[in-house]
């Protein structure tokens, strides 16, 4: 089968489709045949070496990338009852996406619902599970709360600004132009702020009359987490939740307590999704919104397989106003 791999951590040009084995599934195993792959930052960490320490996402070159998709089931595996060939699957935090044919443990399935296509089941599943952890786990929004969400017109910030105005929320988001701004506010966004114009935390200041927001999601990292900080309300939440600028490098405790005693978390979706029944209510709420015209899901661009370097370079310049996805 192909399957786009890197030999060693690296740059997009690592990226190369190759012919390997097809594989099979052991017992508590699925061989799924894969019709959409998405493409997260995580793909980025994970073939830059940013995660090559991380035990919850254990990866070693040379390996095939892509952390969730979406196809039918092709074969069953020894002990799986609860899934027969030609089901419709999707999943995600399982290593390989990238590819014709892998293999998912059955526990990560889901199964997909009608009314969901397959290219919205894949978009659904990192970016989708993320968004609700997020917004129902991490700090469950309420009415009357706020937050900020950064890169609101990417695939994890438009999901997040609906999931967040359906708790009752407050929404201020950051986004780098007029035309992401337009995104943004046609999702919900109360405040859209072009970080590139503005210092999103004296905007957000400006408008909270000195008080800030409850909680920031912080999914860019490097070049917002200080302004994060400084805008999040005494004893808020600062959520460190990507790294699309690069990591943060040090933080200093006294650096929270100086912002106002924050709380300050950089979470694993692994650890919000860590059993089957967790994984199946965050997928099935966010399948059950979309195929009831309650959650809106925009595919920017679908790219052949064998194009997984120019999404890599996408998505790492920033240049995304929805989800990418890769057709297998």
């Amino acid at each position: 089968m192909k399957a786009v791999r890197v030999q060693q951590y690296g740059g997009a040009d690592q990226l190369q489709l190759d012919e390997v084995p097809k594989p099979e599934p052991g017992p508590g195993e699925v061989l799924v045949r894969m019709a959409y792959a998405g493409i997260n930052f995580i793909d980025i960490y994970m073939r830059g070496g940013i995660f090559k320490r991380s035990d919850t996402y254990a990866q070693i070159p040379p390996m095939t990338l892509g952390m969730e998709g979406a196809g039918f089931v092709e074969v069953v595996g020894e002990g799986v009852d609860d899934f027969v060939a030609g089901d419709p699957v999707a999943y995600c935090i399982e290593l390989g996406s990238y590819a014709e044919y892998a293999v998912v443990p059955v526990w990560k399935l889901v199964h997909v619902l009608d009314g969901v296509p397959l290219d919205i089941a894949a978009a659904l599943q990192l970016q989708g599970s993320t968004a609700h952890y997020l917004s129902h786990s991490l700090f469950p929004l309420q009415p009357g709360d706020s937050c900020l969400v950064h890169a609101g017109a990417g695939g994890l910030g438009q999901l997040l600004i609906q999931l967040a105005k359906r708790l009752g929320a407050t929404v201020f988001t950051t986004v780098g132009s007029a035309e992401k701004a337009e995104i943004a506010t046609g999702l919900g966004a109360d405040h859209t702020i072009l970080y590139r114009d503005e210092d999103f935390a004296e905007e957000v200041l400006g408008l909270t009359e000195g008080e800030g927001v409850d909680v920031v999601y912080d999914s860019v990292g490097k070049d917002t987490i200080q302004g994060s900080l400084k805008c999040v309300k005494r004893r808020g939440v600062v959520s460190n939740n990507g790294n699309a600028s690069g990591p943060i490098g040090q933080l200093d405790p006294l650096d929270l307590a100086e912002a106002g005693s924050v709380f300050f978390t950089r979470p694993h979706l692994a650890d919000y999704i860590a059993t089957a029944e967790e994984r199946q209510a965050r997928a099935y709420d966010l399948f059950g919104w979309y195929a009831a015209g309650e959650l809106s899901v925009i595919i920017d661009q679908t790219l052949p397989l064998a194009e997984a370097r120019s999404a890599h370079e996408i998505i790492e310049a920033r240049q995304t106003k929805g989800k990418l996805l890769l057709a297998v």
